[in-house]
């Protein structure tokens, strides 16, 4: 028996405003690159330029939806000074997605933060909440009429890991003893450079309870001018999980309570849904020799129950913001594809309200601190012959998987 889905479930694929768009200097992964510690993205894929193009494609494909996200830094490149150029730039964007019968679902924050705010400390500062709040405020009242469905921030578990822990993000923080999570494999070229010490670690602590706080006081802000919005949080979700052995089966629970449960708590009186990203597999006591993605992680889509499933106890409805796979051949990426949808279908027989699934990502784009090596694409992007586009088999897959759960009635 096929998945009954629920009713408006939307299909599609995501991108990110720094990973795509191109001519993006004013943030802090422009300055980070400008010294040389981590790759320049440049002109990336000119999504921004091209976006129209980019969305005729995925309604080709078969998509229902987008995400995508905004650039605080375009938006507010000076403290409490707002550029409506850029406002007017976005809602073309929206304007472009709903002409093409394409859902927006619209990221206010994907990991990249303008200068002033870096300067003042980013998300170690006190006051970071509320200015993330201001910033929400203002995209709501503006954009807010454009749009149902808006995303705080992406990966908050990330963002704080790499920055704070591992060192290979900005603002290049270290705490030695954290190899633990170097699973990410988020590019550990620049890692040696970062600054290392346990003060570090305390300072990942205070950011992630500012990230909480920062979505709390956005959904609180935004509420008020666009009450209709759903928000949601992007929460990545590694599944741990453990063989046999009681003491494994221990390290996996604190694992998996301090990745995911400590954050979702915070927030979860905040949620009106939440999103899933997934990619990540990791069984402690397990010895087998895994097959590998082009980023060196287990090959498990399948694994993609498990974390809606965890995701599904903290009672709001969930849908898959991002999922997929690294394959510069595209060799592994149909059955990839496969496996990771029918495993979310089965996940809706199971009882989990899942609201839509969204692969990562509609093209090929900046990788963070790997560059451009990386290739996640629906739509392969020929760099070196003028950005041209060129659609993979495997979106051809995903499209006939649309249309066969689409069909159901």
């Amino acid at each position: 028996m096929q998945t009954k889905l629920p009713k408006d479930f939307f299909w599609g694929a995501a991108t990110a405003s720094y990973q795509v768009e191109g001519g993006i200097e004013s943030c802090d992964w422009a300055e980070a690159a400008r010294h040389g510690r981590v790759p320049t993205c440049g002109i990336a894929c000119d999504h921004y330029n091209k976006y129209r193009e980019d969305f005729d494609l995925a309604v080709e494909l078969g998509h229902t939806a987008h995400r995508f996200s905004l650039e605080w830094a375009r938006i507010e490149p000076e403290e409490g000074e707002f550029d409506y150029e850029a406002i007017e730039h976005y809602r073309q964007v929206l304007v472009a997605l709903k002409d093409r019968g394409l859902e927006p679902i619209m990221t206010l924050w994907h990991f990249t933060l303008p200068l002033w705010f870096t300067e003042r400390g980013g998300f170690e500062h006190k006051d970071s909440p509320q200015m993330f709040a201001r910033y929400a405020k203002f995209v709501a009242e503006q954009l807010g009429s454009e749009v149902t469905h808006i995303t705080t921030m992406n990966e908050p578990n990330v963002f704080g890991s790499n920055g704070w822990l591992r060192g290979s993000w900005p603002p290049f923080k270290r705490f030695a003893l954290t190899d633990l999570v170097s699973i990410t494999n988020s590019g550990n070229n620049f890692e040696d450079k970062a600054e290392k010490g346990i003060r570090n670690l305390f300072l990942y602590r205070q950011v992630m309870k500012n990230l909480a706080r920062a979505h709390n006081a956005a959904y609180d802000a935004m509420k008020p001018v666009a009450s209709h919005i759903q928000v949601s949080v992007v929460k990545h979700v590694i599944v741990f999980d453990a063989n046999w052995n009681p003491f494994n089966k221990i390290k996996a629970a604190i694992a998996n309570y301090a990745w995911t449960t400590v954050f979702m708590n915070r927030t979860k009186r905040h949620l009106d849904i939440v999103g899933l990203n997934y990619y990540f597999y990791t069984r402690f006591g397990d010895h087998r020799q895994w097959r590998k993605t082009d980023m060196d992680w287990n090959f498990a889509p399948e694994r993609i129950y498990d974390a809606l499933i965890r995701l599904s106890k903290f009672r709001v409805p969930v849908f898959v913001s991002e999922a997929g796979l690294a394959d510069h051949d595209d060799s592994d990426r149909p059955e990839y594809i496969t496996k990771q949808v029918e495993a979310t279908m089965q996940a809706i027989q199971d009882g989990v309200d899942v609201r839509g699934h969204l692969y990562w990502s509609l093209m090929d784009n900046y990788e963070w601190a790997l560059g451009f090596e990386k290739q996640f694409g629906l739509i392969k992007v020929h760099y070196e012959d003028g950005l041209k586009r060129e659609i993979r088999p495997s979106a051809w897959v995903y499209k006939d998987l649309i249309e066969k759960y689409s069909r159901v009635e």
